[in-house]
């Protein structure tokens, strides 16, 4: 289930711009802001709940994905008309549905103190110095055929079969609308251990005054937003590992 694997990153999507040369990092994160949340709504988001499809094979699957203040995450798929947990954070423990048992099963802790490391809600750029993170101005590129900044982030260290390991992406920004178009991070475990994980972003709407991409392309599969749900009432419970 290659499809799925990828959406997993979809939490993990970070999004930040560029403006021109001569400006500071501050100032390129503070425009970014602006374009995508004019009235300054990002600081008072409680939570937020996206659903979408997963496109794969001539399937469409049917994804969830909900989010709250402190990390909280829960991602559903549906297959064939069942509902999946595919991941779950309550704050404290990872887990998810083991697809060969089809009963939920803890992450290891490895894996849930990386999550605890890097909580981005709602944007990884708000208040980003406060997080610990650095971000790093790299120049001019061509993404897809236009013109955009290249900017690097460097989020809180994560350890990968218990070594420290730097935790980087980039993210490309077209010139002319301050959004991204892509980002990209090294995949630093597993049988993809090295190569380039690459996300593409577009059709951004607008949705209680904050701005969202609506299609997304992770490694080459394609990810359809349908609707985007700010503040959702959100009962805790769900997220948490389920009684067996």
């Amino acid at each position: 289930m290659k499809i799925i694997k990828t959406i997993l990153s979809i939490a993990m999507i970070s999004t930040a711009s560029i403006y021109s040369y001569g400006q500071t990092a501050d100032e390129i994160v503070n425009k970014y802001l602006e374009t995508i949340d004019p009235g300054k709504k990002l600081s008072k988001l409680e939570g937020l709940k996206m659903d979408m499809v997963a496109k794969a094979q001539g399937m469409e699957i049917p994804v969830s994905l909900l989010s709250a203040k402190n990390g909280e995450m829960l991602m559903n798929i549906n297959l064939q008309g069942k509902e999946i947990t595919q991941m779950a954070f309550d704050g404290k423990e990872m887990w998810s549905t083991n697809f060969m048992t089809m009963k939920a099963e803890k992450a290891d802790a490895e894996t849930t103190e990386n999550m605890k490391q890097n909580i981005d809600f709602p944007d990884p750029f708000l208040n980003y110095k406060a997080k610990g993170y650095k971000i790093e101005y790299l120049g001019k590129e061509t993404k897809d055929g236009a013109d955009a900044y290249k900017i690097k982030l460097t989020k809180k260290p994560i350890k990968v079969q218990g070594q420290p390991q730097e935790n980087i992406s980039f993210y490309y920004f077209d010139v002319d609308s301050n959004l991204p178009i892509v980002t990209e991070a090294e995949i630093q475990e597993g049988p993809m251990k090295g190569q380039k994980s690459i996300s593409k972003m577009s059709d951004y709407q607008e949705v209680d005054g904050i701005y969202f991409p609506f299609s997304l392309q992770m490694m080459g599969q394609e990810l359809k937003v349908n609707k985007i749900t700010m503040n959702p009432t959100i009962d805790k419970k769900i997220f948490a590992f389920p009684m067996q």
